[in-house]
């Protein structure tokens, strides 16, 4: 059974709207629709038979929605307020919390989890957020007909503890961050993530971050930004059983990137002259250029505004292991910005005797001592620029 509603699942935020003079009403309408949407699903669940995994593929395909509306709000942070980004970041959390919830009815061991720790009682509940479009039309001016935007905020509400959710979402960010930063002599770094929820690392040049097995506790979700002629290797605490739930890559430069599993969409976006490996179920490209991607994907990669991507099957010391063979369309390319019956010149299968050997994965990516960033950027073929 296909994992998508009978009328298909609705189409992404255009990236183009976040230009349009509108984008930050258009965007809550989208946004509002999706958590409709979803709780809509998440109470069906049950609903679903166990028997050809109907009701996993649900789950699947809720898991992977959530991470989505997560990572276009992320990309939508140029032109939200930060009001509304809190309350959207709740609105997200609380439908993670309603799926753990739902899913605990019928399936207490079941294979997935979003990670969360004390549950968020300052967040909106998903009743709230569900009706905050039909609320808005009516009461806010700015969402009514030929009511030109302002810079205010489009939202009614604010969290009832706005500084309880700062320090929630952010802190241990920038304590891990600035550890990154300050940590050590060397230009390696593995930073634990043991006390986070989310991973998040970014605004780093010139170094090896590895992730140990005790980020396993924060894989709800994860965000590289940032990055210039680093390495970072966040596919340990994903290969036990603890995939991202959805990862987002931005503004990364000549860099090698191995991401690991993500139980939902891996979102690409503005990253150039690096390498990725990563094993996803859904994987979009946005605005990338001269980038290979050594992939594992169970449904066809997307991109968009990307030029001289080449796709190579993932190594094999990076393919995660399952119980039932999953079928990998690391090849079966769509650009959505090349409508023509040709192939799009955008794209390319990267030859065999270019990609690197399972050695070089194995015995040079990890670094020893002595091995630097650059030696092994060098060694892969990121150039130095």
């Amino acid at each position: 059974m296909d994992n998508n509603t009978k009328e298909g699942p609705r189409a992404p935020f255009n990236q183009s709207a976040f230009h349009q003079p509108n984008a930050k009403e258009r965007f809550y309408r989208y946004f509002q629709e999706e958590v409709t949407e979803l709780q809509e699903q998440i109470s069906q669940l049950g609903s679903h038979a166990l028997a050809g995994g109907e009701r996993q593929d649900a789950i699947d395909n809720c898991i992977a929605r959530i991470s989505r509306l997560s990572n276009e709000v992320t990309d939508a942070t140029d032109f939200i307020p930060a009001y509304d980004q809190r309350t959207y970041s709740q609105a997200i959390q609380a439908l993670k919390e309603k799926l753990d919830e739902t899913r605990a009815k019928f399936a207490p061991k079941s294979r997935f989890k979003f990670k969360t720790t004390n549950k968020n009682n300052s967040a909106i509940s998903l009743s709230d957020a569900a009706e905050l479009a039909k609320q808005q039309r009516l009461q806010h001016p700015a969402l009514r007909p030929g009511f030109s935007s302002s810079t205010e905020s489009s939202m009614a509400t604010t969290p009832a503890n706005p500084s309880e959710v700062e320090t929630r979402d952010t802190s241990s960010v920038k304590n891990y961050n600035s550890k990154i930063t300050a940590g050590g002599s060397g230009s390696t770094r593995t930073p634990s993530f043991s006390r986070a929820t989310d991973i998040n690392i970014s605004g780093h040049t010139g170094l090896h971050i590895i992730l140990p097995v005790s980020a396993s506790r924060a894989t709800s979700s994860g965000s590289l930004t940032k990055l210039n002629r680093c390495i970072v290797d966040t596919s340990v605490p994903t290969a036990d059983g603890a995939p991202f739930a959805g990862l987002a890559l931005k503004d990364i430069k000549n860099s090698l990137i191995i991401v690991g599993h993500v139980a939902g969409a891996a979102h690409i976006t503005a990253v150039q002259d690096s390498i990725i490996v990563v094993a996803s179920r859904q994987v979009r490209m946005h605005d990338c250029n001269n980038v290979d991607i050594y992939l594992h994907c169970s449904s066809r990669p997307i991109i968009e505004d990307c030029r001289n991507v080449r796709f190579a099957p993932i190594p094999a010391c990076h393919a995660i292991a399952s119980q039932e063979p999953v079928q990998n369309q690391w090849d079966q390319v769509d650009d959505f910005k090349w409508l023509k019956a040709e192939p799009s010149p955008n794209w390319s299968i990267l030859p065999e005797g270019q990609r690197l050997q399972e050695d070089i994965w194995t015995n040079v990516v990890p670094g020893g001592p002595g091995v630097g960033p650059d030696d092994i950027l060098e060694r892969v073929g990121i150039v130095k620029q």
